[in-house]
């Protein structure tokens, strides 16, 4: 356990990123999940730019690599056009 002011304070600050970090990966993964089970182009479409923008909003704030949310989003489109055919 933490002696100093200062660790106590870094110990707290660091909890509550953890928080805030866990409430912005549950969500990315709930949208992803609504993306894998969309049935047509249209549901896809909206799933899809919902999870863009969280993945945009999640590296904005340090929470996923960029290459990760431009994987993810490279496969969204990937999808559209293979159901849209």
């Amino acid at each position: 356990m933490a002696n100093n002011k200062s660790s106590k304070k870094d110990i707290r600050r660091t909890a509550a990123r953890t928080e805030r970090n866990r409430t912005v990966r549950s969500r990315i993964k709930t949208l992803a999940k609504t993306v894998s089970v969309a049935a047509d182009v249209e549901s896809l479409g909206k799933a899809g730019s919902a999870l863009a923008s969280a993945m945009d909003k999640a590296i904005k704030s340090g929470i996923v690599h960029p290459n990760k949310a431009a994987r993810i989003k490279s496969r969204i489109a990937k999808a559209k056009v293979k159901l849209a055919k």
